[in-house]
Order: C-alpha cells, then sequence, then structure tokens
C-alpha cells in the first residue's frame, strides 16, 4: 500500500490493499506518467451501472466477481504477462452513450472492476522505451510481494492456509473419548421424592405409576460429543506484559499451544421398539469450543498434605503475539476467548485443519514440581450428584445439586529449582513413583475424568 502510493502520487485516490487493485493502479499510475499521458474521468451509470462514482480511478467489489477491467495502451500486454489466473475475454474497443469517451475491456481471474479511461489523442500508437521500462518494473514488483507472501491469489483457494507440519512426535494427540455411558444419567427427581404427601397406595393400579415412585432412579438420556486435542510440549517464554500502572513487568510466561478438531466422534441414545436404548454414532456439526485450561499444582507440603494451588488460563494478547511468532509464524493462534467464536465443523478423510489456540498462565510458582492441566469444553458429557437431604419442600429447584463435566487430565513434572527455571525441563506424563500424586495409575500421562 505504501509502496504503491510512493510510485503513484496522490493522483490514484482509489488504491486498495487488494494484490489486484494495487496492481490495477500501479500500472495505471505508470501509464499515466508515460508517453499515453491517460487522463481520468466519470462514466455515464448506463455504460456500467454498478459503478462507483467518484473522482480519480473508479474501483467496483462485488462480492462474486465475474466483472472486467477497463483498461487501456500496455497493460493489455502485461495482464498476459503474468499469466497466472488471467483470461482475456476479446479486446475491444466501446463507446460511451455520448461517444464522448472509449475504454478497453478485458477480464483477470474472477474479480470484477470497472474503470473509464479517457485516452488522449493518438493514445495507441506505438510506446516509448520509457514506458516498457515502467511497466516490467510493475511486473517485477507485483511478482517479488506475491512470492514474499503480501498478495493473495483471488480464486477457490483464497482464505485457505495449509496446516502447519511438525516432526514427529512434536505433537500429542489425544484421541476424543465417547462413552456409552455418558449419555445417560440415573438419578432420582429430588424435587418430587421430597414431597411426602405424594407417597400413597393406588387402587386401581399399580403402585410404581404413581408420580412419587416414577421420580425414582429416572433415566436422564442426551446426545454427547467430543473433539480431538493435539499440543505442543508445554513451554516457558520471557514477556514484558502491561500492567494496571501503565508500565511494563517482564514475566515468565507458561503456555501450551494445542489443535483442537472436530473428527465427527459423538453418540446417541436410540430406544428399541422393545423399549430399551441402544446408542449409535452420530456426528454434530457446529461445535463451539469454549475452552477452561487450569494448572493445578499436585505438589503435597511435609506433612503429606495437598498444596492447593490453581491458575486460570489468562488472556494475554502481547503473550499471544510474541507465542506466535515463536511456534506457529506461518499460522494464527486464538486465545480461549477468540477460538470460541468460531465453529468446528466435521472434519473428514485425510483433512487436517482444526482450530489453533494457546493456553497462557502467569506467575507460575517456580516451586512447583508436579502438576496437571484440566481442560474442559472438549466434551459436552457431565453428571451431577444431590447431596443426601440437601433439598426440603419449598426450596428452589436444584438447590443443594453439584455438576461435574467430563474433562481431560494433562499430567506433567519438572525437577528443576526454583532459581533456573527451564522449559527443557518441564515432562508430560506423571513422575516416576509419583503416580498418587495425581490420583491415576503408574506411567498414566492422560485420562479423562468427572470434576
Amino acid at each position: 500500500m505504501l509502496l504503491g502510493q510512493m510510485l503513484l502520487g496522490p493522483k490514484i485516490p482509489c488504491l486498495t490493499t487488494a494484490p489486484y487493485d494495487l496492481l490495477l493502479g500501479l500500472l495505471l499510475g505508470l501509464e499515466k506518467k508515460s508517453a499515453h499521458q491517460v487522463s481520468y474521468h466519470r462514466a455515464p451509470r448506463a455504460v456500467c451501472p454498478q459503478l462507483a462514482r467518484g473522482a480519480g480511478v473508479f474501483l467496483l467489489d462485488s462480492g462474486r466477481w465475474t466483472d472486467e477491467f477497463l483498461m487501456a495502451g500496455p497493460f493489455l500486454r502485461l495482464v498476459a504477462i503474468l499469466g497466472r489466473g488471467t483470461s482475456l475475454a476479446g479486446p475491444h474497443w466501446e463507446k460511451f452513450a455520448d461517444g464522448s469517451s472509449t475504454i478497453y475491456t478485458g477480464t483477470i481471474g474472477n474479480r470484477q472492476r470497472c474503470l473509464p479511461l479517457r485516452p488522449a489523442e493518438n493514445s495507441m500508437r506505438g510506446e516509448s522505451f520509457y514506458c516498457s521500462c515502467r511497466l516490467m518494473l510493475g511486473v517485477l514488483l507485483v511478482s517479488v510481494a506475491q512470492s514474499a507472501g503480501i498478495a493473495q491469489v483471488v480464486g477457490p483457494q483464497a482464505g485457505t492456509r495449509s496446516a502447519p507440519r511438525f516432526a514427529a512426535g512434536v505433537l500429542t494427540t489425544i484421541a476424543p473419548d465417547v462413552d456409552s455411558e455418558d449419555t445417560v444419567s440415573i438419578h432420582d427427581i429430588v424435587e418430587i421424592r421430597a414431597n411426602a404427601n405424594l407417597r400413597r397406595d393406588p387402587h386401581t393400579d399399580t403402585k410404581s405409576r404413581t408420580l412419587f415412585e416414577m421420580a425414582n432412579s429416572v433415566q436422564f438420556r442426551r446426545d454427547v460429543w467430543c473433539l480431538e486435542l493435539s499440543f505442543k510440549p508445554l513451554r516457558m517464554l520471557a514477556i514484558d506484559i502491561p500492567q494496571t500502572s501503565g508500565k511494563m513487568q517482564r514475566k515468565l510466561i507458561w503456555y501450551l499451544v494445542y489443535r483442537v478438531r472436530n473428527t465427527g466422534a459423538g453418540l446417541t441414545p436410540q430406544q428399541e421398539e422393545d423399549g430399551t436404548f441402544v446408542t449409535a454414532e452420530k456426528a454434530a456439526e457446529g461445535i463451539k469450543f469454549c475452552p477452561q485450561f487450569v494448572l493445578t499444582s499436585q505438589d503435597r507440603d511435609r506433612d503429606g498434605k495437598r498444596i492447593r494451588k490453581a491458575y486460570l488460563d489468562r488472556i494475554l494478547p502481547a503473550a499471544v503475539e510474541a507465542i506466535q511468532r515463536r511456534e506457529l509464524p506461518e499460522g494464527e493462534l486464538l486465545n480461549s476467548v477468540q477460538i470460541s467464536e468460531s465453529l468446528l465443523a466435521v472434519e473428514t478423510g485425510r483433512s487436517i485443519d482444526g482450530l489453533w489456540g494457546v493456553a497462557t498462565w502467569e506467575d507460575v510458582d517456580p516451586q512447583i514440581d508436579f502438576f496437571s492441566v484440566f481442560v474442559s469444553g472438549l466434551t459436552n458429557a457431565y453428571d451431577w450428584q444431590d447431596a443426601p437431604e440437601g433439598f426440603q419442600l419449598g426450596d428452589p429447584p436444584g438447590t443443594g445439586r453439584k455438576f461435574t463435566r467430563k474433562q481431560l487430565q494433562l499430567n506433567f513434572w519438572r525437577p528443576g529449582d526454583a532459581y533456573a527455571e527451564d522449559e527443557r525441563e518441564i515432562r508430560f506424563g506423571a513422575a516416576p513413583g509419583k503416580a498418587d500424586l495425581y490420583g491415576t495409575g503408574e506411567g498414566v500421562a492422560s485420562h479423562w475424568i468427572y470434576r
């Protein structure tokens, strides 16, 4: 954008950041300064009904593009030189209704533009060596911009980005876990069972058909889904973080870069003709991943009591920018809020896309040796427990009820000390001989739990 303005000056007021807009403005700007002396004017709306009127260069964007460039002079040959995504619709001259101007038409790619031009007298006679040199400079500049990733190709693949690739062993993938038991919860409806007046012995029906008895051990069924999680090693990075005082403070940020995908893993309960239920596979489309990453200490004090320290994932824009430069320079990292704004469609076949995100923690106790990261939001499976006598008649529904959600527990340990924190010391998995600290079996690096 800045380069185009420096080359063209203020005479091209409608220059935009789109690559072909830049190319069009650049070439016509060079033409304007060449021997052809092309001038600009307003076009009658009858010639281009969708024309955006204004002074100088007229450009038009219209969603699904099939329009034409209106161009003059050696610009035609330059488009042919570019070749990529270019087709000419048969150049020809057309007159405006009032016969005051001429335009030259052709198409490029599938982008739509309308640009009225008024060639000066004898403008199509010959081309100076000076003009040709300027045009070749324009080709060179655009080619360099495209090779550097500044311009993007307009076509069916526009806006897409190839999935990042890593060496074997860099990414750890946790497969989705869906179980038939996740589709059903069996509980009493305590709001009904708390009313002793509903307990009765019917004379014309069985006791099991009364409301009080039907509220006993009720089966609650639902569809469940689960996402796939892949992550890179947990690492650290010293970053300057803005403070409420307006100053910057350098902090050691712990972070976990991850990818989440919807592989279509899901179950749905289906009732058979005999009244029994079975589960069948069912993929869930358009899943929102609303994550929460909690880094929890598993250390014990000298008396063997758990040191209760937990750190929530923090939204640190300054940290995300620095982490992306280090971990995923070709892609885009989202924080826990941004990633929840997108819908995850089912990926089939060999497609591996998903969304990349990062969980960040600050002010983590440097003395932590054993810890776990609990990840929620990967599945919609949940359960609940009603405390005994927790609900009394007249209480609001749900009083005393506690929900638990299915979460993924990732175990880590680090054998270092508090004075020389080093990310290379962090190990994935339960520390040898310390499985009891994590509440898992020996050697268990990850597992699903309700908490």
